[in-house]
C-alpha cells in the first residue's frame, strides 16, 4: 500500500483448534470481560484512562455491563496467559488480538462474527489493509484499533557526542551498520532490534525481509519461499549487528517496543520501533530528544514499512457472545460522533497512531494531529509504502522465529536456518485446512 493509496482514501468518504475449547465455568451473562494490555494501571496512564472511559461509556447506556481486566504487555503479548484460558473454556468475552494471532483463534472456533452489528457503510471506511487480515469469507471477526507503522528512532544528543548530524542518517544498510559502530560506547549499544521470541520480534523483521525481495510464501500461498536470497540477507543483517557489538543480545525492559527502557534511557542510540513510542516520550520521558526516519532499504532492495494493528474481537464460546460483539461494533465501528471521536482520541492523544478509518483520520487532520514533528514524518515520509502485518498460522510463525533467534543470537547460518524453516513450512502446508493464508 502506498501513502498515495491512503490519502486518496481519506480524501474519499501454539493451540490447535480442539485445544481451545475447554470445560467452561458458570458465567454471568450479564457481564462481559475485556481483557487488555493498557489498564486499568497500565504503564501510559492515557492510554490506561481511554479504556476506562470506554467501560464506564458502555455501562452507562447497557444493561449487559463490560469488566476491564488489566494483563501485563509481557504476559499478554509473549506469555501463555490468553491460550491458557482459552484452553480452561474461560477466555475473556473480549480481547485484543493482532494479524499474527489471529489464525489461531479464528481456526480454532473462537471469534464472533461482528458483521451484524456493523452499520452500512462501516467495512468501506476502514482501510482495507489492515480490515482484510481480520476478514473470512467476506465476513469480520474483528475491528482495527490503530495502524502502527514501524520506523528507526534516534537519541539526537548520542548522535551530537560522536559529531553527527541528519546530514549522516543511513540510506542503506551498511550505513545502518557502519553508524551503529561509531555510536557504540561501553555503555550504550549503537542500534537495537528486537531479541525476544515472539509475534512481536517476527513482525519487526518482516520489514527487513520484504526490503531485500523476501516471502515467506510463493504468491499462490501454497508453497514456501522462505529459502531465497532476500531471507538469507535479512537473517545476516540482523545477526551482523549483534555480532558486531553494536546491538544487544538482550533488549531492556517489556522489549524491542519499549522506548523508554531502551533508547530513552541511554540504552541504545537507534532503536527500531513503532508510531507508539512518541507517545510514550512525550508521557514518560519528556525531555529526551530524538528524531524519526524511514528504516532504511539495502542497495538494490525497495523501502517498505510493515503495519501493525491490534483488533478488538468477540469470543465465540463466551457467556454473551451477541454483547461481546455487539460491544466490538459499537466501540470501533460506529458511525455516531462519539465513537468517532472516540478512536480519534485513542490514535493521537491517548496513543501516536494513524487511524485505521478514513473518518477518523479526517477528524484527526482537522485537529492539526499529523501537521509536525516525528507524526508528520511517520504520515508522510514512513507510510510512503507498506505492507500490513501478515497472518500465519502458529506453526508458520514458530519455524519462522525458530530461525530468525539462531541466526540473530545463536550464530546459525542463515541459508541453513532459512531452508529448515522452508522444510517445516511446506510440511505445515500439505495438511493445513483454515482459513486462508495472508
Amino acid at each position: 500500500m502506498s501513502r498515495r493509496g491512503f490519502l486518496r482514501g481519506v480524501g474519499a468518504a501454539a493451540v490447535a483448534g480442539p485445544a481451545l475449547v475447554g470445560c467452561a465455568p458458570r458465567r454471568d451473562p450479564r457481564e462481559i470481560s475485556l481483557w487488555n494490555f493498557y489498564g486499568p494501571g497500565g504503564q501510559t496512564k492515557s492510554q490506561s484512562d481511554w479504556f476506562v472511559q470506554l467501560a464506564e461509556d458502555w455501562n452507562a447506556t447497557h444493561d449487559v455491563k463490560v469488566r476491564l481486566r488489566y494483563v501485563p504487555n509481557k504476559d499478554y503479548k509473549a506469555g501463555p496467559t490468553l491460550q491458557t484460558s482459552f484452553s480452561a473454556g474461560a477466555g475473556p468475552d473480549v480481547f485484543l488480538l493482532s494479524p499474527g494471532d489471529f489464525l489461531r483463534y479464528y481456526n480454532g472456533g473462537a471469534l464472533a462474527d461482528i458483521t451484524p452489528h456493523l452499520p452500512p457503510g462501516a467495512r468501506e471506511d476502514f482501510l482495507p489493509e489492515v480490515l482484510e487480515t481480520r476478514l473470512v469469507d467476506g465476513r469480520v471477526y474483528g475491528l482495527p484499533m490503530e495502524i502502527e507503522p514501524l520506523a528507526l528512532y534516534y537519541g539526537e544528543r548520542a548522535f551530537e557526542q560522536v559529531g553527527l548530524s541528519e546530514g549522516d542518517l543511513p540510506r542503506t544498510w551498511d550505513d545502518l551498520l557502519g553508524l551503529a559502530e561509531r555510536l557504540t560506547t561501553p555503555e550504550r549499544f549503537g542500534l537495537l532490534f528486537e531479541t525476544n521470541p515472539g509475534y512481536y520480534q517476527n513482525f519487526t523483521w518482516y520489514q527487513c525481509m520484504w526490503m531485500s525481495g523476501g516471502e515467506v510464501f510463493t504468491p499462490d500461498q501454497r508453497r514456501a519461499a522462505f529459502g531465497g536470497e532476500g531471507v538469507h540477507a535479512a537473517l545476516r543483517f540482523w545477526q551482523d549487528a549483534v555480532r558486531a557489538g553494536s546491538a544487544p543480545r538482550r533488549v531492556q525492559g517489556e522489549g524491542g517496543n519499549d522506548t523508554i527502557s531502551n533508547i530513552a534511557a541511554g540504552f541504545c542510540a537507534m532503536q527500531q520501533t513503532g508510531i507508539w513510542g512518541i507517545a510514550e516520550i512525550a508521557e514518560q520521558a519528556p525531555d529526551f530528544r530524538y528524531g524519526v526516519v524511514p528504516m532504511p532499504a539495502p542497495p538494490g532492495g525497495a523501502y517498505t514499512t510493515v503495519l501493525g494493528s491490534w483488533a478488538m474481537v468477540a469470543n465465540a464460546k463466551g457467556a454473551n457472545p451477541e454483547a461481546a460483539a455487539e460491544f466490538v461494533a459499537w466501540a470501533l465501528g460506529s458511525f455516531e460522533p462519539s465513537c468517532i471521536d472516540r478512536m480519534r482520541r485513542w490514535n493521537t492523544e491517548a496513543k501516536s497512531n494513524l487511524p485505521p478509518r478514513y473518518s477518523v483520520r479526517r477528524a484527526a487532520e482537522e485537529r492539526g494531529a499529523f501537521g509536525d514533528g516525528p507524526m508528520r514524518v511517520f504520515a508522510d515520509q514512513v507510510m510512503a509504502e507498506a505492507r500490513p502485518e501478515p497472518r500465519f498460522p502458529p506453526e508458520v510463525y514458530r519455524a519462522i522465529s525458530d530461525a530468525l533467534q539462531s541466526c540473530q543470537l545463536d550464530g546459525g547460518d542463515p541459508a541453513e536456518a532459512a531452508a529448515g524453516a522452508a522444510e517445516q513450512i511446506d510440511t505445515f502446508l500439505s495438511t493445513y485446512d483454515g482459513a486462508a493464508i495472508q
